[in-house]
């Protein structure tokens, strides 16, 4: 009996206490860690050691649905996650409850960057502001926005101080425009890192802005006469300095309302723009210069008077007249001149009145041909005196002339050398000449070496439509002998010529001791000068005699 109640006790022993394995159970929840976008869905699983659980289930404000369970889990579907939340997930086995807690985290990426410069467009020292914002990111805490330049790094802000509640985040800095800034790249780099939470690293990025910066700080200087006369054309220039960038400068110019086409030119900071300027219309115009450089413009306006002041008109009764005729010369100031302009009419003996032609009666003669005629006129235009001269060339037709300057009667050539006939005509219209020797006709043009044998006479005649003239040139043809000798000769008399007029000074110019000499000596002096006078007057002859 004894043995038979040990045994009941031995299994007993070995049969565990009711509740024993419930209060050994655990319960834990998938995933640990909770990420959601804000607005997804999120799939959390419960589950336990429990053998045999009781009443389980989670614990939230979300919208939770019951996707699947098993003898020791469940898995709900949480939809529309907008915020933060901690839900409970629980078990109960035999009585005992146990749960466990899960954090859900929602963020909402960077999906916007925004990068905006205020202005776009800067003047040189002015400043400017670089602001970066991202409309909508959660959670700020893990947020950092960074600003670049030229992919440099420029700032960094990070917002973990910032209220929860905020999904807006923004970074804004200042700097004073510098030249070396134009065209700088400006951008803003968004990253969100959650993998403090469990989840990964979200980064984007914004468009890039381009910053310009100016300087057009002065006022176009215009170069332009005050006076312009109608249909002629003008250059006019248009020039602004201390600009920048000096190439991306537009300049405009205007006449009243006609537009020009200015050709621009750059050296340095200074633009300069010319244009040809052709006015239409008569009285007082303003011509303009804008100059545009990106938002910022300038203008300036110079006043011109535009005015009409044709050439005056000069009539010549017969242009081409002969010789001897009586022509009347007439010089008068142009109909669109205003007012009538004051005329002067070359050899007009009087001014005309104001108002009246100028004329003259001239008689032509030979020496009238080629000669100018002009007629002038003046006229005063905004307090300046204003002149225009309107010339014609008479043209006086006469019969052909030879005359000894132009074709010597007597000409010498030198044996040997390249001779041509030296003879050129006279005459209105230009005469044909043409000259005979020896009953041929003699080539003009062609240099011909002169022999003994051209010597002669040659007969000329010059011919237009109006008459002819003839001449008869004697031509010599020297040897190159008599050439030497005749220069010896010449040298001769040149010699005795000077002997003579130094002894005429001597004698002029002795000191007052020549009136103590003796007269035989005075005698002597005299001789010795007849016979230089006799010896010049033998070389003299000679000369002749041999030419």
């Amino acid at each position: 009996m004894e043995m038979l109640l040990f045994g009941v006790q031995a299994l007993l022993a070995l049969i565990p206490c009711p509740g024993a394995a419930e209060e050994l159970f655990e319960v834990s929840v998938w995933p640990d860690q909770a990420v959601v976008k804000y607005g997804q869905s999120l799939v959390v699983n419960c589950s336990t050691t429990c053998p045999d659980p009781g009443p389980s289930g989670i614990e939230t404000l979300l919208k939770k649905t019951q996707v699947g369970k098993g003898p020791q889990w469940k898995e709900f579907l949480l939809e529309d996650v907008t915020q933060n939340s901690v839900l409970q997930c629980f078990f109960s086995c035999a009585g005992v409850q146990k749960d466990i807690s899960l954090g859900v985290t929602v963020y909402q990426p960077p999906e916007q960057v925004i990068m905006e410069l205020q202005p776009a467009w800067v003047a040189v020292g002015e400043a400017f502001t670089v602001t970066c914002h991202v409309p909508s990111v959660t959670p700020l805490e893990n947020f950092t926005l960074i600003l670049l330049k030229d992919n440099q790094e420029l700032h960094r802000k990070d917002f973990r101080n910032l209220a929860v509640a905020s999904q807006r985040a923004e970074v804004t800095i200042s700097a004073k425009a510098q030249r070396e800034d134009d065209r700088c790249n400006f951008s803003c780099h968004a990253e969100l890192d959650l993998s403090s939470h469990g989840g990964g690293l979200f980064h984007n990025s914004s468009a890039i802005r381009v910053l310009r910066i100016f300087e057009l700080s002065q006022s176009p200087q215009i170069w332009v006469s005050s006076l312009l006369e109608i249909g002629m054309a003008e250059t006019v220039s248009c020039e602004v300095a201390r600009v920048f960038p000096a190439k991306e400068v537009m300049i405009h110019m205007f006449l009243g309302d006609q537009e020009l086409s200015p050709c621009l030119s750059w050296e340095g900071d200074t633009v300069w723009a010319n244009a040809t300027v052709r006015a239409m219309e008569t009285g007082d115009q303003e011509l303009s210069c804008l100059v545009s450089l990106g938002p910022v413009e300038q203008k300036t306006k110079e006043p011109v008077h535009v005015y009409s002041f044709p050439p005056p008109i000069l009539e010549i009764q017969e242009l081409y007249p002969l010789a001897g005729m009586d022509i009347n010369v007439t010089c008068s100031g142009h109909v669109l001149t205003s007012p009538s302009p004051t005329l002067r009419l070359q050899g007009a003996p009087d001014l005309p009145a104001p108002g009246e032609p100028a004329w003259l009666l001239l008689t032509t003669s030979e020496e009238d041909d080629g000669r100018n005629l002009s007629c002038e006129a003046s006229l005063e235009v905004q307090g300046q005196q204003l002149s225009k001269t309107t010339v014609i060339q008479l043209h006086v037709l006469y019969k052909p002339r030879l005359e000894e300057s132009g074709c010597p009667g007597n000409q010498t050539w030198l044996e040997g050398m390249e001779q041509k006939l030296a003879c050129v005509p006279k005459g209105n219209p230009t005469p044909a000449l043409v000259c005979t020797w020896n009953g041929m006709i003699f080539d003009l043009d062609v240099p011909q070496k002169a022999t003994l044998n051209h010597a002669g006479i040659y007969c000329c005649t010059a011919t237009n439509h109006l008459g002819s003239a003839s001449k008869d040139i004697a031509v010599i043809v020297q040897g190159l002998g008599e050439g030497v000798s005749s220069t010896i000769f010449i040298i001769i008399i040149v010699a005795l010529g000077v002997g003579v007029i130094t002894i005429a000074l001597y004698l002029n110019y002795r000191p007052c001791k020549k009136e103590r000499r003796k007269l035989p000596y005075r005698q002597k002096e005299k001789k010795k000068e007849e016979e230089s006078q006799s010896a010049a007057q033998q070389a003299e002859k000679y000369n002749a005699h041999n030419c």
